[in-house]
């Protein structure tokens, strides 16, 4: 489990889909890394793209199931064409998709309507996907201990990079219901970009964090610092410097 529930589990279907292997939660930074896999879009593809998903809508009046079957089937259709990092385009912030980071999708009640404007919100949606998940690459990129530092400058780096990588998820999320699962999802890709294999940097994010954040609830500095330092001594064994 990414943390201690506490909103309803309904909101948490990104990460309890069927297929796990098209939960954004659970991508290996390899599947998410615009770095590895490159994004080809100009409009032809926009509009392509956006009339075969306005195809895809159902009706008005749908039943839920129905808009749960379209969300499924979207996110195949991009995950097929442009890769498997396509799957998080609707982990949306808050309530309606489970704490995660993007503005344009809010929940299938409430985006899934009118062909064209559904079509047209899922393309921005994923592009906004994209964007972040750019942005992560440069933040994790410029926070990544050096080549060739010893431990306690990179016990130093580590704490440094969580406690900023937490604070623009918080900055991003508002804090609010379910946040941390992509706070979890962003600290285990950065340790997995700088070289700790999946599972270490996972159980690590796992036992820093430890269940101390919570929805609708900003972290006080003071618990950042110590995530951070937590991160850091785990996976070095050495107190970071505060005076680096």
């Amino acid at each position: 489990m990414i943390a201690q529930l506490s909103c309803p589990t309904r909101f948490w279907r990104n990460i309890t889909a069927t297929n796990y292997d098209l939960a954004p939660a659970w991508l290996p930074w390899s599947a998410a890394d615009p770095d590895r896999i490159a994004f080809a879009w100009d409009e032809v593809e926009a509009s392509e793209i956006t009339t075969v998903i306005a195809s895809m809508v159902p009706s008005d009046g749908a039943a839920w199931q129905e808009k749960r079957r379209f969300i499924t089937e979207v996110t195949a259709l991009l995950a097929a064409r442009y890769g498997r990092w396509a799957c998080g385009w609707d982990w949306a912030v808050g309530e309606g998709r489970g704490g995660g980071v993007v503005t344009s999708w809010c929940c299938d009640a409430h985006s899934v309507g009118e062909p064209a404007v559904t079509a047209a919100n899922v393309v921005a949606s994923l592009l906004e996907w994209r964007d972040w998940l750019e942005e992560l690459a440069e933040r994790f990129e410029q926070l990544a201990p050096p080549a060739g530092a010893d431990t306690e400058a990179r016990s130093w780096h580590l704490e440094r990079a969580a406690t900023r990588l937490v604070t623009v998820v918080v900055d991003r999320t508002g804090a609010e219901c379910g946040w941390y699962g992509l706070c979890r999802t962003v600290l285990t890709w950065f340790l997995s970009s700088t070289g700790t294999g999946p599972e270490g940097a996972k159980d690590a994010v796992d036992a820093a964090i430890g269940g101390r954040f919570k929805s609708w609830t900003v972290p006080s500095r003071t618990l950042i610092d110590a995530v951070g330092e937590d991160l850091a001594v785990d996976l070095t064994g050495v107190q970071p410097y505060r005076d680096h």
